[in-house]
């Protein structure tokens, strides 16, 4: 027994030290940074909700040296903020995993100024497929982590006990509990910041409730649509049930989102409404959400 918890202890020193190699410090916040990953070479990924300023950011690096960075773009949907730095010091990102099974042990390294690498260690609680976050963003799986978050964890990396990428860690996202956001939707947001400096996501301005129909069925009634909002331009009004869009049943409101994500800002989309009992099919042009960049 004494040689296993041996061997474990040694092969999760190891992995922080790899991984450390690649984790950083950024102070885009007061008090205190959070942390961040170098994703790409010059690029470093940390957690959006932590970047409260957009201009004299600095990273500290692995070998100790501060170096300003300048954001390139973030999407608080999925809590990612994109950095662009001169210097990356050589280092390449750790090898990327499949998502852990629910159960697996997990570690969270992340970086002080003042400490160095920090790390701590939980399981992977759950994991499903595909997930929207309370901020409207879609992460490719949902990891929740059992672990301890100190405040300068989120934008950290999670990894393996292997040194397998699990994710970048977040705190903002679920308010149980830490989740893991997945390397592919990192690498998503990530690709489309550095191409168009945002993440546009498609709206229709309304607010919307499921109900039941006669039929067994369900849809979404419109209770408030936004003024000169895509579809009161359309001509949808407050009292319509929304019963498809682009030909896909409607039974909540994620799956108005699932089919806006296939959508451009300037597509149309037809949505079939039902309109005191009768059917309607109404052509409405897909808006870009508002938002920070």
């Amino acid at each position: 027994m004494g040689n296993e918890m041996a061997s474990l202890s040694e092969e999760l020193a190891a992995a922080v030290e790899r991984t450390g190699r690649v984790v950083v410090a950024v102070h885009a916040r007061p008090r205190y940074p959070s942390s961040g990953v170098f994703w790409r070479p010059g690029i470093i990924v940390t957690a959006e909700h932590t970047v409260r300023k957009e201009e004299e950011i600095t990273a500290t690096l692995p070998g100790g040296s501060a170096v300003p960075a300048t954001l390139v773009g973030s999407d608080a949907g999925t809590d990612v903020a994109v950095l662009r730095v001169e210097s990356s010091e050589g280092v390449e990102p750790v090898a990327a995993g499949p998502p852990p099974a629910a159960g697996s042990l997990v570690l969270c390294v992340g970086r002080s100024p003042d400490s160095g690498v920090n790390a701590s260690m939980g399981i992977v609680s759950a994991l499903s497929g595909s997930w929207r976050s309370w901020r409207g963003g879609r992460l490719d799986h949902y990891i929740r982590l059992d672990l301890r978050m100190f405040p300068n964890s989120s934008g950290g990396l999670v990894v393996s006990t292997a040194g397998q990428t699990v994710g970048i860690a977040t705190s903002a996202l679920s308010r149980i509990a830490g989740l893991a956001i997945p390397v592919s939707t990192v690498d998503r947001v990530v690709d489309e910041i550095l191409a168009r400096g945002r993440v546009a996501r498609g709206y229709l301005g309304v607010g919307l409730q499921p109900v039941e129909l006669p039929d067994h069925h369900k849809g979404l009634i419109v209770l408030s649509l936004e003024p000169e909002g895509p579809a009161a331009r359309a001509g949808l009004l407050i009292g319509d049930i929304l019963v498809f869009l682009d030909g896909k049943a409607l039974t909540d409101t994620d799956d108005i989102q699932a089919v806006l994500e296939s959508r451009r800002a300037g597509q149309d989309v037809e949505a079939e409404v039902l309109r005191g009992g009768a059917p309607k099919r109404i052509a409405v042009t897909v808006g870009e959400r508002p938002g920070r960049s």
